[in-house]
């Protein structure tokens, strides 16, 4: 069983990966550990959360604003079974399309673990019991992460519990307490808000998202305390013990004094780490770093030369469209293109209500550059479209060099800010300069015309509507 390309992982990175390669005339085989496709974005990550967040968004609407809309109606309840099983169908649908995809592109699935004999065997080992080896000119590594936890705490995956488990939990917590107070706690955070449950949010750091810019973090920790989530950052926690079905944590404070939490489950969302379990890399001398992710050169090539590592298994952020575009790029060198992909212009997102989006530089990496720039700042509440939705927290900044005006990066936070920032990332791929978007004719009423506004205050100091 000979092919060009071998994929171990079917995640976005490595579906894509294979469909690109595939495209390109290459003979693919995929090995995917799991009976699905779609890794953890489509199946405990990324689909599956949106979809819960989709379903608790238009609860908490209807319990919240309907009536300032002048809709009436009984006190609305919600089924959380149907809102999961809601959910368990959009990743059944989403999987059976990247199996579909699969079959399109003449892509070979091979289900079982996958491992490394030599640098041009992988073995499958079946959930049979069985094994077979393929063989292939060229291997792409794209096993992707795993939930990280602290030293001292349990998972026990019942009460105290990773992301994985809170998509699925039997019913909505009383009081959930989220240690980490990034992107993956606080989404998972709001879901259960808005349904109801006490969240409170622990946070080792000053500020919640602590690597965004810190006007991010400041107004997403306002809107989120007004929709009820408590915050307690510069909380270092020191142990988690469960007691029946009661949950407590305990952390030092700012002050040195040790505080308790108590909850009937305790999310950790303190991050992610590189998988390689079971792969072999020591069968092949795939060097790793200290923080076991693979070590790959510019062109995510491993120091085996035919094998490259793509995704969360490498360094950089752990985003299912950075893994996508590290595929494509793959993909394309193999078939002896010259790719590129430009990592300061991966958006982050994060789908809490108003979501938040960003590209580029912050504030604050700015200034530790030393870079002589400017920066230009609109609130939505100044938008008409904003105020016929009611969605009028957040604001749009864009940051620009100060000397030659090209834009250096982009912050957000508001209503469908998630789609809005591609206006931004596409701008800054050309190079735009904050007047050439100010410059652009945008839609009225919209909520891009914030875009348009704030780079007018970044060029000129200037807004219209402000």
């Amino acid at each position: 069983m000979k092919y060009d390309l071998i994929v171990i992982g079917s995640g976005p990175g490595g579906y894509i990966a294979g469909i690109r390669a595939a495209q390109l005339g290459s003979k693919v085989a995929i090995i995917e550990k799991y009976s699905t496709l779609g890794g953890t974005c489509t199946n405990v990550g990324c689909i599956p959360s949106k979809a819960l967040l989709d379903s608790s968004h238009h609860f908490y609407d209807a319990t919240h604003h309907f009536e300032e809309h002048g809709i009436t109606v009984e006190k609305p309840s919600f089924d959380f079974g149907k809102m999961v099983d809601r959910k368990a169908k959009i990743v059944e649908t989403t999987t059976g399309g990247i199996k579909y995809l699969m079959d399109k592109n003449n892509i070979e699935v091979f289900e079982g673990l996958g491992s490394f004999v030599d640098a041009t065997h992988v073995n499958v080992a079946k959930n049979d019991g069985s094994n077979e080896v393929l063989e292939a000119t060229n291997i792409i590594i794209a096993t992707g992460s795993k939930p990280s936890t602290l030293p001292f705490i349990k998972l026990d995956k019942e009460r105290i519990i990773t992301s994985t488990e809170a998509l699925k939990l039997p019913e909505v917590p009383k009081h959930l307490i989220v240690i980490g107070g990034g992107v993956i706690g606080l989404e998972l955070g709001s879901v259960y808000k808005r349904l109801g449950a006490d969240v409170s949010v622990v946070e080792y750091a000053p500020t919640i998202t602590p690597t965004m810019d810190k006007d991010v973090s400041k107004e997403l920790t306002k809107v989120l305390k007004k929709q009820g989530v408590k915050f307690n950052v510069n909380h270092g926690v020191n142990a988690v013990e469960r007691n029946g079905d009661e949950v407590v944590v305990k952390a030092t404070n700012k002050k040195g004094e040790e505080v308790e939490f108590k909850g009937d489950y305790c999310l950790v969302a303190v991050g992610r780490h590189a998988y390689t379990d079971g792969l072999g890399l020591e069968n092949v001398g795939i060097k790793t770093t200290e923080r076991g992710q693979v070590e790959v050169n510019d062109h995510l090539q491993t120091n085996v030369s035919n094998i490259y590592a793509i995704g969360d298994v490498v360094k950089g952020a752990m985003l299912a469209h950075k893994a996508e575009e590290e595929g494509v790029v793959v993909a394309e060198i193999l078939a002896g293109q010259k790719p590129h992909i430009d990592y300061n212009l991966i958006p982050g997102i994060i789908y809490t209500w108003p979501e938040v989006a960003a590209v580029g530089k912050t504030e604050q990496e700015l200034k530790d550059a030393k870079v002589d720039y400017k920066a230009g700042k609109f609130s939505m509440r100044a938008l008409g479209r904003s105020r016929a939705s009611g969605d009028t927290d957040g604001f749009v900044k864009v940051l620009a060099d100060k000397n030659t005006d090209e834009i250096l990066g982009v912050h957000m936070v508001g209503a469908r800010v998630a789609d809005l920032i591609m206006e931004a990332a596409v701008a800054m791929e050309y190079r735009a300069s904050a007047e050439d978007l100010a410059r652009i004719c945008h839609g009225h009423p919209t909520y891009s015309e914030a875009v348009k506004e704030a780079a007018k205050a970044a060029w000129d100091g200037k807004p219209l509507n402000s």
